[in-house]
């Protein structure tokens, strides 16, 4: 089996998906990532769904914004509901969510993201497990960058993916450096992610997160098929 990568159309072209997907088009890419990490991107992406050429894709997601106002809370819920009908997994950052009453209706295509160093809740499996507390039908999105940011020995992926395995449903790969952006990955992040390659199955989609020109596209396609072989994701028994 061969993993399914992707890139989020928010790291190709800022902003703008559309050009995003164009970028993709000429590539053999199986899956993609819909951004609205932006609040006011969200109801224009929900507009133009039905206009999009997705046809290339075998797995679509969408990211919900990273910050959500209270007030727009429930407006923002109701959007991603129209996208989550088409069967698309909403990944959506922990520290977003107000009320999560609104947010359970997604049930397990409701994506929690682990975060960064910078947020306050969402970074290790004990503060995770406060979320899925609240919202108990969730799928988990984990991102490899923000946990080795959090503890570079790896320590704390191996938990989260541990305790967290059968609710796995999609993987972000990007480095993340100290300002908590999304570089490409280095030689030292594809080691460091090679020791809990093991801990992902092949049948998870990867979603590149790094911010790249175009012309980096093939590149760090290859860079991740060295951060997590084919061979990995089989988890001994």
């Amino acid at each position: 089996m061969q993993r399914t990568v992707g890139f989020s159309t928010g790291a190709l072209a800022f902003g703008d998906f559309r050009r995003a997907l164009d970028m993709l088009r000429p590539h053999e890419i199986p899956a993609v990532e819909l951004s609205a990490l932006r609040q006011p991107e969200l109801s224009p992406l929900r507009a133009a769904v039905t206009e999009l050429d997705l046809s290339q894709f075998r797995y679509v997601a969408v990211h919900a914004p990273s910050n959500v106002d209270a007030d727009d809370e429930r407006q923002v819920v109701s959007c991603l509901l129209d996208l989550a009908a088409n069967g698309w997994p909403i990944v959506v950052h922990p520290d977003a969510i107000h009320d999560f009453s609104l947010w359970r209706e997604f049930g397990n295509l409701l994506c929690v993201e682990n975060m960064d160093k910078r947020k306050p809740v969402g970074r290790t499996v004990d503060e995770l497990a406060t979320v899925f507390d609240e919202l108990p039908d969730a799928s988990l999105c984990f991102d490899l960058g923000h946990a080795r940011q959090v503890d570079a020995t790896m320590t704390e992926a191996y938990l989260i993916l541990k305790t967290y395995e059968s609710r796995l449903r999609q993987v972000h790969i990007s480095e993340v450096n100290t300002c908590s952006r999304h570089d490409r990955l280095s030689f030292s992040s594809i080691r460091a992610f090679q020791l809990v390659a093991d801990l992902i199955p092949e049948s998870v989609p990867l979603i590149i997160e790094a911010v790249i020109d175009e012309s980096e596209i093939e590149r760090e396609l290859r860079s991740v098929e060295e951060a997590l072989p084919v061979s990995a994701g089989v988890v001994p028994a």
